[in-house]
């Protein structure tokens, strides 16, 4: 009869609009996550234009968070990374990942299963570059404890997860008017001086969209290594430029580096510069005193008065691991709260570490949060917490 007929009449009207009417296609690829996307790109010429045009409307940070211990096998980070890798509708072309230092390399003791392998922070690093794009720059740090906003929404309750298993990476795509990269600056023993021409190479100098640095001194109990510090800083602790960091355990992946073998006991810095006329940024500085709710909410309402919009905006804590709930004499998630109820719609991300770095400082054109005669701020603390928002423009 007819039935038969009327479908595959009406599966080959489907196929016709699905090989010639490129709103349409460009509707349907618009619901697919980004490794799907990528698939679909290789099925004719059509696709790949809707699928390329696609991407490049993806501009929106993702992230992915671990919160949960895994099998001893696999760090948690791997495994999240591995599962929501298939979901994101993002292509990564920076990546910014955290763990925490004692499951990542696997130090855990484990009484019942002395046979349980311990885990080599070098090949877990490997596992997880080897699931993202080959072309992505990654930056990859291990930190006593972690801050991490759970996945699915900007507005969940952000985690001061200060010790357990935990991780996060956070994915950068492409972003129009934009550019983010790493640098790595490693303290040479021959040379007392730090040769500052690397500074330009490295995009930190004579770069008048240059925004916001994050920087992570690693091996800092190395001695030099805070007079090493001070070299990086000191040169960049300029008005226009938000510097916000700290002291990490060390690092595990710097991709565009991997085929120079770091000398283990080398000390040094790497970090992320963000460039660009859209971005906005501040930063307040939380120290010592802030050691109740109130105080604590008083540094957040400085950061709010900056009034860096929300939207497209992550937020930064690198706190000590003196601080805590054992500051806050046993009042958990204490800052990332205070930060959550100032700012419901960002994701908060960071780390509990040795030492950090940053002021109260503020980019917005050229406006700064605190007139500082031209004195250069401290920028190097222990026992302080730095909160620091970065927004990346409007995206459409």
């Amino acid at each position: 009869g007819r039935g038969g007929g009327g479908a595959m009449e009406s599966a080959a009207k489907g196929g016709f609009v699905l090989a010639n009417l490129a709103e349409v296609v460009e509707r349907v690829l618009g619901f697919l996550p980004t490794k799907a996307l990528l698939r679909a790109a290789c099925v004719c010429r059509l696709w790949r234009e809707c699928a390329r045009r696609t991407l490049r409307t993806r501009q929106r940070i993702a992230w992915v968070s671990a919160l949960e211990p895994g099998p001893t096998e696999s760090h948690a980070l791997v495994r999240a990374l591995a599962r929501e890798l298939e979901k994101v509708h993002v292509l990564p072309q920076t990546v910014l990942y955290i763990a925490d230092a004692e499951t990542f390399s696997g130090h855990e003791e484990c009484h019942k299963q002395k046979k349980a392998r311990k885990r080599n922070s070098k090949e877990t690093a490997l596992a997880l570059e080897k699931l993202l794009p080959k072309r992505c720059q990654v930056l990859g740090l291990v930190t006593p404890g972690i801050v991490v906003t759970p996945m699915g929404s900007s507005s969940n309750q952000p985690q001061e997860i200060e010790e357990g298993e935990a991780g996060f990476a956070l994915l950068f795509p492409k972003i129009d008017g934009v550019k983010i990269h790493t640098f790595h600056f490693s303290k040479d023993v021959k040379n007392r001086v730090f040769d500052e021409s690397k500074f330009a190479e490295a995009g930190l100098k004579n770069n008048p969209d240059l925004r916001v640095v994050l920087l992570f001194g690693y091996n800092s109990w190395k001695t030099g290594a805070t007079r090493f510090l001070h070299q990086i800083v000191n040169p960049l602790n300029e008005k226009s430029i938000i510097l916000a960091g700290g002291q990490v355990e060390s690092f595990t992946s710097l991709t565009s580096e991997n085929n120079h073998a770091q000398p283990g006991d080398a000390c040094g810095v790497v970090g992320l510069a963000f460039s660009g006329p859209q971005i906005q940024s501040a930063t307040v500085l939380l120290d010592q005193d802030v050691a109740d709710e109130r105080t604590a909410e008083a540094a957040m309402q400085r950061l709010k008065a900056a009034n860096i919009p929300e939207h497209n905006t992550i937020g930064f804590m690198f706190a000590c691991v003196g601080r805590g709930y054992r500051h806050y004499k046993t009042k958990r998630n204490m800052e990332a709260d205070a930060f959550r109820k100032f700012f419901p719609n960002v994701p908060l991300f960071g780390f509990f570490g040795h030492g950090e770095i940053g002021c109260d400082r503020i980019v917005t054109g050229n406006f700064v949060l605190r007139e500082c005669n031209d004195i250069k701020d401290d920028l190097l603390h222990g026992y302080t917490t730095v909160m620091t928002l970065i927004h990346l423009g409007s995206t459409k």
